[in-house]
């Protein structure tokens, strides 16, 4: 093998290296400092909620407009990511807390191989509430790139969006959420 061969594929697994290394920390929860999440400017705060139709667990059509008067968090999330394992306890909290008046958390499983893998999660997995073992009590959608896309796309899991009683996107966030922030969002469109 020549000598330019070997450089060019030690460049290559160095780049591949750093790529991984970078996307692992950004999807990171870090230990060190409090949740934060990017709650930068959004364009889509203030838009209309996107016309956006999707599938429940038993194959049922599901339309975020079924919502419509509520106040809906919808929170992109997948089985696989630990960020957004660490705040669905926080979500049943809120789904209970908050269900009585007008309130849904809508959980949209991103993972590509969509029910055969949230099916079984979503129906073996309890999470640690206040001392108990309780299952995810908010409902659950699978979701898609597209879908996605007519939320302005994600740059990662967690991702939420606060939509009002009357169909606005209020509040967006990136990353695993506050449990303090979200909850006084809520509140302010309750």
């Amino acid at each position: 093998m020549k000598m330019k061969n070997v450089a060019v594929i030690v460049a290559t697994v160095l780049i591949l290296i750093g790529a991984t290394y970078y996307a692992d920390k950004k999807t990171r929860v870090s230990t060190n400092v409090s949740a934060h999440a990017d709650v930068s400017p959004d364009k889509s705060i203030g838009q209309p909620e996107p016309d956006v139709h999707f599938k429940d667990l038993d194959g049922k059509d599901v339309s975020l407009a079924d919502y419509n008067g509520k106040v809906v968090l919808v929170n992109f999330w997948a089985t696989w990511c630990d960020p957004c394992r660490t705040e669905i306890p926080w979500l049943i909290e809120m789904q209970k807390k908050y269900a009585g008046k007008g309130f849904t958390v809508l959980g949209v499983a991103m993972d590509e191989e969509g029910k055969s893998v949230v099916a079984p999660f979503v129906a073996k997995e309890h999470f640690d509430v206040s001392g108990q073992k309780l299952p995810m009590s908010y409902p659950i959608v699978l979701g898609t790139d597209a879908i996605a896309d007519k939320f302005g796309g994600l740059l990662g899991y967690p991702t939420s969006v606060l939509i009002s009683r009357n169909g606005k996107q209020v509040k967006r966030i990136t990353g695993l959420i506050s449990y303090e922030e979200i909850s006084h969002a809520i509140e302010s469109q309750l």
